[in-house]
């Protein structure tokens, strides 16, 4: 990395599941990182624990992208090399029913912190992206070049926050700019002393199976078994979150290595598993059941979708490596070691 020892990185929502396991690999990195984050959706007590793995400390500021007065006070306080962003709202169902809400925090958020960035001469993010850019893709695997389009608006926001970064690098030829378009994040770190931790019913298939195996829900809800797949199930690209942020790391350093413009890339395995494909392998591994039922298909899912990750293998030359047995055991590991979540009575 040479010059770039120990360069200085704002990382949005760096306290959440995702934004955690990139702390650290951005701090084994020798990044000297700080961190915002509202704790809207994530605990403080994440960061305590990804300084206690690494050995190394952060600078955390309890805030919200959504105060321009405070991105205004934090960028004048610290020498950013670059940022991070993962800070927004998730959850595509509640993106439904709170369309506002989303806009507001995660598009308005987003302009007030390019706003700062701008002020302060920092023209480097990676942005954390997400595979519903591509709507429902006409054929799989998925590549960078299809056709982007939205089916709700949690997946609007990410495609507008996309085309602000694109329009951005049109206008100043300085930018340099990494979409990350997620597949289906899951695991946990290997110490299991951080993981996900959803808020209440979870929205994501491991950490439901997880609470159902440890007997907090009573069965997992299958959502639809007719679909034209192996086994009736849905079928997706499940990724170690380990893999994912690697990932991260290595976007930013293509970045420093003077790619301007608009950089996108797909992070998924490349390869899809079924719900029931999932839930077996939990079951078989971990030695425990897992109850289910199916019931109907919910609005707007597709059959499959995995990622064609060819480009990300080459350009930055990273691979997800961890396999989908490492995913369900480590997913387990956090699960059992935290049965109520980071510090919850």
């Amino acid at each position: 990395m040479g010059s770039y020892d120990k360069a200085q990185l704002l990382i949005t929502g760096g306290a959440g599941y995702i934004g955690s396991h990139a702390c650290i690999e951005f701090l084994n990195s020798s990044y000297d990182i700080v961190v915002i984050d509202n704790l809207c959706n994530s605990s403080q007590e994440s960061l305590n624990r990804v300084q206690k793995i690494t050995n190394k400390s952060l600078k955390f500021i309890y805030g919200d992208i959504c105060d321009a007065n405070l991105l205004k006070k934090v960028f004048s306080e610290y020498n950013f090399d670059a940022v991070i962003h993962f800070a927004g709202l998730k959850a595509v169902g509640q993106s439904v029913n709170k369309p506002i809400e989303y806009f507001n925090n995660n598009i308005i958020g987003t302009i007030h912190l390019l706003q700062a960035m701008q002020d302060s001469n920092v023209k480097k993010i990676v942005f954390s992206s997400s595979a519903t850019v591509y709507g429902r893709p006409e054929k799989l695997p998925i590549k960078e070049t299809f056709p982007r389009s939205v089916a709700n608006p949690y997946g609007r926001t990410k495609l507008m926050i996309e085309d602000m970064l694109t329009d951005l690098c049109v206008s100043d030829e300085l930018w340099h700019v990494a979409l990350l378009r997620y597949f289906n994040p899951v695991g946990a770190h290997i110490s299991g002393l951080i993981g996900e931790d959803p808020l209440d019913i979870p929205n994501n298939l491991l950490p439901y199976v997880s609470q159902v195996a440890l007997g907090k829900l009573k069965r997992l809800s299958i959502y639809g078994n007719d679909y034209p797949t192996i086994d009736g199930t849905g079928v997706r690209d499940y990724i170690h979150v380990v893999d994912l942020v690697k990932a991260h790391v290595k976007a930013l350093e293509y970045l420093n290595t003077g790619n301007k413009g608009v950089h996108a890339w797909n992070l998924g395995v490349g390869k899809g598993y079924s719900v029931l494909q999932v839930v077996d392998a939990f079951e078989r591994l971990n030695k425990i059941k897992v109850p289910y039922t199916i019931t109907t298909r919910r609005k707007g899912d597709v059959a499959e979708c995995y990622a064609d990750p060819t480009k990300a293998n080459n350009e930055l030359t990273w691979k997800a490596e961890k396999t989908l047995e490492d995913m369900m055991i480590d997913s387990w590991r956090w699960q059992v070691n935290n049965p109520t979540g980071y510090n919850k009575l």
